[in-house]
This record gives C-alpha cells, sequence and structure tokens, in this order.
C-alpha cells in the first residue's frame, strides 16, 4: 500500500500543472485523439490522466521530470536489453532543433539514391530581417555555398540553421522529410516550417502549458527514429556513420546529455531550444558495449539553465540506473553456486 501511494504521489506531482501524464505502457492513440479533436494547431492538453511506472528506474526518472514548473517528456531504451522507459512519452513536445537530425537523413537517402552527392554544393539560407507573423514563411537571401557534407557538419554539431534551411530546399522542404519519417513507420513526428520561420515566429506559445502541434514529436516518436538510425534500420551504412560521426562531434549543449556522464562513456547528441523549452536526443556509449538512446524534452523550469540541469540529471539517472538493471540481470542469471563445492 505505501509503495503505491508514493508511486500515486508522484503522478499527481506529475500533474501539478494540470496536464496530462502519459501512462508507461500506453499507447500514444488516446492523447492523440484529444489532439486531434481540439480546434487549430494549438491546443490544450487534456487534463484526464494516469501513470504507471514498472520498475525503480522509471519511478527516479517521473521524480526527476517533475512537471510542476512546466511539461517534462523522457522516452529512453537501452539497446542491448530492449528495456525502454518512458514519462509523457507520447505527448508533443517542440522539436526545436532535434528535427535537423530528420532532415540530414532525409538528404543522405537522396545520396544513396544517386540524386546527390556528399560533394554537391548548396547556398546557406540567410533570414532577411521581417515582422514576425507577417508572412506564411519568413524571407531567406542566398548566401556561401557548400558542399553538403560540410552543411551536415556544421547543421548537427553547431546547430547552423542557415546550414539547415539550405539541406531543407534541397530536399524539397518540410513535406518531405515528413514523407521520409512516415515511411521508416514512425507517426506523432512532424516539421511543419523552415528554421527560418520557426525562429522567427517563435514564442507565440508557452510550451510550458501548452501543446502546439506544429514542428513537434513525441518523446517515443524521437526514441524510435534515434533507435532506427543507430540500428542501421533507415539509410546505409555510409550513410549511418555520416550522421552518427557529426552528432558525436555536437558542441552545443555542454551542460545537457553529456554534463554529468563519466568520461569514459560517449555522448552523440543533437540539441534543439526555442521559446521556455530546451532539448537533447541522442546516444550514451557505455565502456562495457551497451548504448543507451535517449530523448529528453524539458519546458518552463524558470530558466534555461535550470532547463539544462535537469537533462543533465535525467541523463546521469538514465546511465546509472541503466547500469544498475544490467548488473541485476547478470546477478539474477548467474549459475547458483554448489555449496559442496570446493575452491582454491
Amino acid at each position: 500500500m505505501m509503495l503505491k501511494r508514493m508511486i500515486r504521489l508522484a503522478a499527481i506531482t506529475l500533474a501539478a500543472t494540470g496536464l496530462a501524464i502519459a501512462p508507461a505502457q500506453a499507447q500514444s492513440n488516446d492523447l492523440n485523439a484529444a489532439f486531434d479533436n481540439a480546434l487549430g494547431t494549438q491546443v490544450r492538453a487534456p487534463r484526464t490522466f494516469q501513470a504507471t511506472y514498472d520498475s525503480s528506474l522509471e519511478r527516479r526518472i517521473a521524480q526527476l521530470a517533475d512537471g510542476d514548473k512546466g511539461r517534462i517528456g523522457v522516452a529512453a531504451i537501452d539497446l542491448s536489453t530492449g528495456q525502454e522507459i518512458s514519462v509523457l512519452g507520447d505527448q508533443l513536445f517542440p522539436m526545436a532543433s532535434t528535427s535537423k537530425i530528420a532532415v540530414a537523413a532525409t538528404f543522405l537517402e537522396m545520396v544513396e539514391q544517386g540524386k546527390y552527392s556528399l560533394s554537391s554544393e548548396f547556398p546557406l539560407m540567410l533570414p532577411v530581417s521581417s515582422a514576425r507573423f507577417s508572412s506564411a514563411v519568413a524571407p531567406v537571401r542566398q548566401g556561401e555555398y557548400m558542399p553538403a557534407i560540410d552543411l551536415i557538419e556544421i547543421m548537427i554539431t553547431r546547430s547552423s540553421n542557415p546550414a539547415t534551411d539550405a539541406l531543407l530546399a534541397a530536399v524539397g522542404g518540410p513535406a518531405k522529410v515528413n514523407d521520409w519519417v512516415r515511411r521508416q513507420g514512425i507517426k506523432n513526428w512532424s516539421i511543419n516550417r523552415d528554421i527560418a520561420t520557426l525562429v522567427r515566429d517563435d514564442g507565440e506559445f508557452d510550451p510550458a502549458n501548452h501543446i502546439d502541434k506544429r514542428d513537434a514529436a513525441t518523446p517515443r516518436a524521437m526514441l524510435k527514429l534515434l533507435t532506427g538510425l543507430y540500428q542501421g534500420k533507415f539509410l546505409s551504412a555510409e550513410s549511418r556513420r555520416v550522421l552518427l560521426s557529426a552528432m558525436s562531434r555536437t558542441r552545443t549543449g555542454k551542460r545537457r546529455i553529456p554534463a554529468l556522464i563519466p568520461a569514459d562513456a560517449k555522448v552523440s547528441h543533437k540539441t534543439g531550444s526555442l521559446n521556455n523549452t530546451s532539448s537533447d536526443v541522442g546516444f550514451i556509449e557505455g565502456p562495457d558495449g551497451r548504448v543507451i538512446a535517449l530523448a529528453i524534452y524539458v519546458t518552463g523550469q524558470g530558466a534555461r539553465l535550470a532547463r539544462e540541469e535537469r537533462i543533465a540529471a535525467l541523463a546521469r539517472a538514465l546511465y546509472d540506473g541503466y547500469a544498475a538493471e544490467a548488473r541485476k540481470q547478470v546477478w539474477t542469471s548467474a549459475p547458483a553456486q554448489n555449496d559442496n563445492q570446493t575452491g582454491g
């Protein structure tokens, strides 16, 4: 009874803002049906909630994802065991620049098809000053031409918006990226604007207590994207190497996923930042060979530094928690010792 009460208290804490808490094992259809029934692209989350957590690790993550100062969504999986953890994993969050992973993947598929090469050159798309919401698409002008491989590098490692819009234009716009994502069997993921427009019109809604279906994904959808890329399901070995290698050199977000991870582990990630929201998604490869894929989306919390600290704490808790689970499995699967045996 005490354990059930503690779990319920954690669920109530997570629901302090009046927003929905997605069940850890629930499908996303219930929440999405509520979204689809609302008018407009910006909707309030449903107020009903249900939360169940099946492990001590998941309960720990739920505590760290306390949403009393804004929504926090987490989805993670240990790729060696398939153990998945989710808190608000089926609720939509602003992707911000984490969507750039899919932009790169869409372009790389076109390289595989022979439509482009990594040496194909495209112009940077530089934003031109314009008033917020003054046009459906923010004006841009062409800048320096760069090879695609360099555009991918600065788009991922430095989160360059002009480089992203260059490749977004090359592939045919957001609809083409959405088509690539859908063909991988991923739902609840959508990019609707180029980055110049997204940034210019940022701040229309507060993501801490509102859900905008545009340029948004659920943590679980992003986790599925990450998992498929890492496992080589979506791209060729060479395209996978190009994308994951760039993610391993990311220079943004040093206070996020990498901040508290031990030095002997490798982090490959992509950050995202917009009004009142910070995110980080990617992989942690431990020295024992285990790989954790994770997607963390944090809104509110008072300031950007506080959001980044929350991301760092969640990433470290996932890293330590999965390591503990692995040790537990090794211990429980070890053959029983025969008391009659003698040792030297």
